[in-house]
């Protein structure tokens, strides 16, 4: 069973930075692709960024230029490093890790922006 832990979230005022981390069971380069997806409260999750097996990042458009996404793959884990937060970025954050159609979630971590 793949297990992913999410670390790292917490209350920050607007404009500051938190950087998440996942930890996957497995090794990383197992899945096509490990990410970020977060949900704010009554809203759909959205996707936030992912990186692929092939080191190939892709940002949301309200997160590029202020978030980046890492890796170490001795650690078996994903950094999320996010500036300049803001309000709408209040949300659980979740990782999420694929192979083919298979789809693995963590249980979230909550990350407040607010003075």
């Amino acid at each position: 069973q793949v297990q992913l832990v999410e670390s790292g979230g917490g209350l920050v005022q607007p404009g500051g930075s938190l950087t998440l981390s996942c930890v996957v069971s497995e090794n990383i380069f197992n899945f096509n692709s490990v990410g970020w997806y977060r949900q704010a409260p009554g809203k759909e999750r959205e996707f936030v960024a992912r990186i692929t097996a092939e080191e190939t990042k892709d940002y949301a458009d309200s997160v590029k230029d202020r978030f980046t996404i890492s890796r170490d793959g001795a650690r078996n884990t994903v950094y999320l490093r996010m500036r300049n937060l803001k309000l709408d970025d209040t949300a659980v954050y979740f990782c999420h890790a694929n192979y083919m159609a298979r789809h693995y979630w963590g249980q979230g971590i909550q990350v407040t922006a607010s003075s």
